[in-house]
């Protein structure tokens, strides 16, 4: 029995729920008939939460010098990449969930049972504040009443608390097809208030190591999620838009105004930072262009993403799509030999939407998984997978950065797997795939790591400069020296189109005698403008 809840208890209850998640998935899907019957909320709370644990698993040690304590840091990172990566309305929701929570216990010397139950009703009120219309019957419903019964349990006993919150979360659960007729007609109960029961009971089980037996509530019909009605007022609207949104405070208020007259289903949840903050936008409109055009009009709209609602016309006559392929943007001869090795369709570097869209159709797959390598060609192959899909292809897009997270997340296919699931294991296996790129500066700059002349040696880590030097192999060594200080088991070394002979095996060298327990992979990856790349497992 754990009687509080520190920073190494946060990480354990992410790791958990994340995982019971997963195994809930498929059901939390078949739930999902509110606001739209579209079967994709366990997916998208594995996602959001997925995304939660790897920016907890990227900041391990660092705290700090003053504000939040340990916990309260850890909550906020959790909170913070739950935001970032937050899909679809509950997955939004949850986020603002977890990030009132943060918000109540950063400061807590400890957490007992009296914090936990003012950070769920802190929760909760968040939850409330970020959506434009509450409706009953919702994770909104659950989530209040999970906090209520924390706090009329009265005691600083951190399981008594626990076990309140996730025993009156199951009963509010189970009474809301009572509070909204879509589920009613349905037969099931709200999906996104199944998540949070249980992620409710993962935090149970991570206090007191008893498994909670809070079984979802048996639906009083079989009847597939995805044939039940549309809630009224829903089905007006075709598509559901949602970006990240890089604005001030008071532009957001406009942005909320603006979103409500075009739709429902209106979403907008910050991280609290002020002036200027991240927030994720959410919402359900029949005009994608004006959603946007509010965005842009707000602040710096980013990670745009748009769903049609509609059911996808059938696909042009021909052979039936079966089977799954991977598409992959590679630049360098090298790169796409590793590639097309593991079985991947490799289109080359800065394709067109149309480009990207050929090569999922020539794949000849029904779920095809692209691997786009860098942040601007994430925009395209998004684009092109919202074309495929009106082809009776289902494309998923693992927002890869680099061609080292890309191996990573092809390491891990497994064709045995639900493609859901296979989708989600790549993205983790890229997401923990840390990666640097070295190059020479082509002209004089001020970087984070300091002033740079032309002919400089850069070395990038997850994009931005972190050291400058003047001799290459010395740079390349002491970044992976950087990299493998803050763990990792395995180096990979792609030598680019301009890298200097010996230059792996110098690296590869340096790395064996400093780090006898880490394995190193090198390989001539033919890639112009960086001598190497460098990923991190």
């Amino acid at each position: 029995m754990l009687d509080t809840l520190d920073a190494a208890t946060v990480r354990r209850w992410c790791a958990s729920g994340l995982a019971a998640l997963k195994r809930h998935q498929g059901e939390i899907d078949q739930l999902n008939v509110y606001p739209v019957p579209d079967g994709d909320t366990g997916t998208n709370l594995v996602l959001t939460l997925t995304s939660a644990q790897q920016a907890l698993a990227m900041d391990l040690d660092t705290l700090p010098h003053s504000g939040p304590t340990a916990h309260g840091h850890a909550l906020r990172l959790m909170a913070q990449g739950a935001l970032l990566g937050a899909r679809g309305n509950s997955g939004v929701i949850l986020s603002q969930i977890l990030r009132g929570v943060a918000d109540e216990v950063a400061v807590a010397p400890v957490v007992r049972g009296r914090e936990l139950a003012a950070a769920l009703r802190s929760g909760a009120a968040a939850a409330y504040t970020a959506v434009a219309r509450p409706v009953e019957g919702t994770l909104l419903t659950v989530v209040a009443a999970a906090a209520t019964a924390a706090d009329q349990a009265g005691t600083d006993d951190l399981p008594v608390v626990a076990r309140a919150a996730a025993r009156a979360a199951t009963e509010a659960l189970a009474r809301t097809p009572e509070q909204l007729p879509a589920l009613a007609r349905a037969g099931v109960v709200d999906a996104g208030g199944r998540g949070l029961c249980v992620l409710l009971d993962a935090l149970v089980a991570v206090l007191t190591g008893e498994t909670a037996a809070h079984p979802a509530p048996t639906p009083r019909s079989a009847r597939p999620a995805a044939t039940a009605a549309r809630e009224t007022g829903s089905e007006e609207y075709a598509y559901e838009v949602q970006f990240l949104l890089d604005a001030r405070v008071e532009a957001v208020d406009g942005l909320r105004r603006a979103l409500d007259v075009l739709g429902d289903s209106l979403v907008v949840v910050g991280d609290g930072r002020e002036p200027e903050g991240t927030w994720n936008v959410h919402v359900h409109v029949n005009d994608v262009g004006a959603a946007v055009e509010a965005g842009v009009a707000a602040g710096r709209p980013y990670r745009i993403s748009v769903t049609r609602f509609a059911d996808q016309p059938e696909p042009p006559p021909g052979p039936v799509a079966t089977g799954r392929a991977a598409v992959v943007v590679a630049t360098g001869g090298g790169i796409a030999e590793l590639f097309a090795a593991e079985g991947a369709t490799v289109v080359p570097g800065n394709p067109s939407t149309g480009e990207l869209l050929d090569a999922v159709r020539g794949t000849g797959a029904a779920r095809v998984v692209v691997l786009p390598n860098d942040a601007n060609t994430e925009a395209v192959a998004s684009a092109a997978a919202r074309e495929a899909h009106r082809h009776g292809i289902k494309v998923s897009v693992v927002p890869t950065r680099s061609p080292v997270q890309a191996l990573a997340a092809l390491a891990v296919r497994d064709g045995d797997r639900r493609f859901e699931d296979d989708v989600i294991a790549m993205a983790e296996a890229a997401g923990a795939c840390r990666y640097a790129e070295v190059c020479h500066a082509s002209r004089e700059a001020l970087t984070v790591a300091g002033p740079c002349r032309p002919g400089d040696v850069l070395a990038l880590v997850e994009g931005e400069v972190h050291l400058i030097g003047t001799d290459l192999t010395d740079t390349c060594a002491a970044v992976v020296d950087r990299m493998l200080g803050g763990g990792g088991e395995m180096v990979t070394l792609l030598a680019g189109l301009d890298a200097p002979a010996g230059l792996t095996d110098a690296v590869r060298a340096h790395v064996e005698s400093r780090w006898p327990f880490v394995e190193v992979h090198a390989y001539p990856g033919g890639q112009p403008f960086y001598p190497l790349l460098v990923g991190i497992e």
